[in-house]
């Protein structure tokens, strides 16, 4: 069994499991540092942490081209089915199984609302847990450091976590490796830095501050760039 993610630059992954093909935050064609059109990706489901452009991205356009299923929270998922989106809703808490694998939401402490909704419409953000290939893959989405990260390296093992590192927006450097402590995960990468000057950040330094302080490794990818887990 294998999982490879792909980097696609601020918090936009793609994994890709012998099951199927999942995107979590789809911020392509606006994304200055991505070197993947919207209309050339293929997928099988997409994954919204919440709604602010820079995560919520693409979804309708690639969900309407290819039919994947959009899984997020209730609010948000009642928002893209208004745009004619197949959707799949669900809460912080909450797991469900795909045909790819396992999805759960886990909590995230960030704002909500959906940049595209005139009507701003406030929505619960959320990280996200993908188990497919055998492996278990944290998002955190855009968060600050919480309490509840500890509950995820306690009751469930985590192979790869997605931490955001930016600061201003998320929680930076150094609460980022204060998360790795609480969350035990095998792996990190670094997301949601750099895209914007405001929250450029030195990756090689997490890097080593994370392997020197924790048992976890670092794993830096560049834009376009795919690490696997084997």
């Amino acid at each position: 069994m294998s999982l490879s993610i792909a980097y696609h630059g601020h918090a936009c992954v793609s994994l890709v499991g012998p099951d199927g093909t999942v995107v979590i935050d789809p911020f392509f064609d606006d994304n200055r540092v991505c070197t993947v059109a919207a209309s050339e990706v293929q997928c099988d489901a997409i994954g919204v942490t919440h709604g602010h452009h820079d995560h919520l991205g693409d979804a309708i356009s690639i969900a309407k081209r290819t039919g994947a299923v959009v899984f997020t929270t209730a609010e948000l998922a009642k928002f893209l089915q208004e745009h004619g989106i197949t959707t799949h809703a669900m809460h912080v808490g909450g797991s469900h199984r795909f045909r790819f694998g396992e999805v759960k939401l886990v909590a995230a402490f960030h704002g909500g609302s959906i940049a595209e909704d005139t009507g701003h419409t406030v929505c619960t953000p959320c990280g996200i847990i993908v188990r497919m290939g055998g492996f278990s893959v944290y998002h955190a989405g855009d968060t600050a450091l919480t309490i509840e990260m500890e509950l995820l390296g306690r009751y469930d093992h985590i192979d790869l976590a997605l931490l955001p590192i930016g600061d201003n927006y998320t929680m930076g450097p150094e609460d980022a490796l204060h998360a790795v402590e609480l969350i035990r995960p095998e792996a990190v990468i670094p997301i949601h830095y750099n895209t914007f000057p405001v929250i450029e950040q030195d990756a090689e330094q997490f890097k080593r501050a994370v392997e020197t302080q924790t048992p976890a490794r670092c794993v830096i990818l560049q834009p376009g760039e795919t690490h696997t887990l084997e």
